[in-house]
């Protein structure tokens, strides 16, 4: 089936068609890196992620190029970098190594290309300038601010994306209202830096001809990287579902104003944001500190125990982060592993494509709820084969299993390793020794024996996990 994607602003699911016969590019809002991130802000990273795999698959053909950007200048960095006493830099190549290593973790593709903000201060600069020309933009107290009510002119065309009028959007939103503001939607492209905050020469004052010095807004800044790196229009844009208002709102305004594009689909032609991740049934978020840190889950789980838990939802629904859910994620991964270790151990895994199924549900708008059914019905499909003795079919569906998972990112470890969680020889060995005493003494019916052992293995924190071919085990 083809790949049909929600696009939040035509608010449909719609049959994805590149703009271009020899690429595709899809853009995703990145971290602003000042501190650790929280499991909420992996959300969107691991969703992309199967959507740039599922891209690759299903356009062999052509580049898939993939844009995520990083946010390295901002307001909560400035602040921590004046609390340590370093410069930016400092604080942002810290807090970006940090956030490569969790997702890599997670099992997350590095994105094609990964713009930086301070990197692009002359797309910015020339977008602001643009503006100014045309009057969209005009300069208050050195700052310079984007004309919302101008450039929306009664055309509904700025609410587009949230399907909000102006003065809806203007009256449910937190909006900073200045007295150098036109109208109170009105929004920074370019602002003075405080003193000891870094700075750059800025857009030039139209009406002095000198430049004002300080630093961007944060909207100006996607809009500078995604065109540079991607061209205009580009593919696909991303994001969580609070990013709708104001940032890709005002991307959208500000991009279609600085290049005089008729429609928002000049700019980026497919919307898709994922839906928020609450921590039980409250919404996550440092400012309310009630946050999971990724670097500290998986001080406790595999990565991609958390992937799995992130992909057990639609990606455009809400998903609460819970206790229950990682420890469900764990029992569905620790299932569809023994069905490749047992597969393996009968008589390997065949080289294979992924089942049809499952890249049917992927492509109707990343379902990875049914793409992970369709997993689960691979892994039975290997027990089946495995209990008649069909070794052949039990390799071949092994391997659609594999292959399946590969492309969501799941999947990735060797089936031992993952039961065995890091454990040495010796250690192996015990356990070894014990299932085999425990196996005899159910063969013969000396359940207390039996019982006795398995709590010699609880012991030894390792979990025993009984099939239909056999115990397995795991590090608890």
């Amino acid at each position: 089936m083809p790949l049909k994607l929600h696009d939040t602003l035509s608010r449909e699911k719609r049959v994805f068609e590149p703009a271009q016969a020899e690429r595709v590019t899809m853009y995703v809002c990145g971290p602003t890196v000042y501190n650790h991130a929280h499991i909420g802000n992996a959300r969107p990273a691991v969703v992309f992620d199967v959507l740039f795999r599922l891209l690759q698959r299903l356009y062999p053909e052509r580049e898939v190029v993939y844009a995520r950007n990083i946010t390295d200048v901002d307001d909560k960095i400035n602040q921590k970098a004046a609390e340590e006493g370093v410069e930016i830099g400092v604080i942002t190549e810290r807090y970006t190594d940090i956030y490569h290593g969790d997702l890599d973790a997670l099992g997350c593709l590095r994105p094609t290309v990964e713009p930086r903000a301070t990197a692009h201060m002359a797309e910015m600069i020339a977008l602001i300038e643009a503006m100014l020309a045309d009057g969209t933009a005009y300069v208050a107290d050195g700052e310079v601010l984007f004309d919302v009510e101008g450039y929306d002119a009664g055309t509904g065309r700025y609410g587009a994306l949230s399907n909000r009028s102006l003065s809806d959007m203007v009256a449910g939103a937190r909006v900073e209202v200045a007295q150098n503001k036109r109208h109170a939607a009105d929004f920074v492209l370019w602002k003075p830096s405080k003193p000891a905050e870094p700075a750059w020469d800025g857009p030039h004052d139209p009406t002095t001809g000198q430049p004002l010095p300080g630093r961007p807004g944060w909207h100006i800044e996607c809009s500078a990287m995604s065109e540079k790196v991607l061209g205009l229009p580009f593919d696909i844009h991303g994001g969580g579902l609070d990013l709708i208002f104001p940032h890709h709102t005002n991307e959208i305004a500000q991009s279609c104003a600085a290049h005089g594009l008729a429609t928002n689909t000049d700019f980026a032609r497919y919307w898709m944001h994922n839906g928020f991740l609450t921590m039980d049934a409250e919404k996550m978020s440092k400012s309310l500190g009630n946050v999971s840190l990724i670097t500290e889950l998986l001080e406790r789980q595999p990565g991609e125990v958390l992937r799995w838990a992130l992909l057990s939802a639609h990606y455009r629904g809400p998903l609460d982060w819970t206790d229950q859910l990682v420890d469900q994620a764990r029992k569905n991964l620790d299932r569809l592993y023994g069905a490749l270790k047992r597969a393996r151990a009968a008589g390997g895994i065949s080289d294979s494509a992924p089942p049809q199924l499952l890249l049917d549900a992927l492509s109707d708008d990343l379902n990875s709820p049914a793409a992970m059914a369709v997993l689960f019905d691979a892994a039975g499909a290997v027990e089946r084969a495995l209990n008649d003795g069909e070794v052949e079919t039990a390799a071949a569906r092994a391997g659609e299993l594999l292959a399946g998972g590969a492309l969501m990112g799941l999947l990735q470890q060797d089936p031992d390793a993952w039961f065995e969680g890091g454990a040495d020889d010796g250690f192996k060995a015990q356990v070894e020794a014990l299932l085999e005493a425990r196996a005899a003494a159910r063969a013969a019916k000396d359940w207390g024996e039996a019982d006795r052992i398995r709590g010699e293995l609880a012991a030894l924190n390792v979990v025993v996990m009984d099939g239909p071919t056999g115990a397995t085990w795991r590090r608890g």
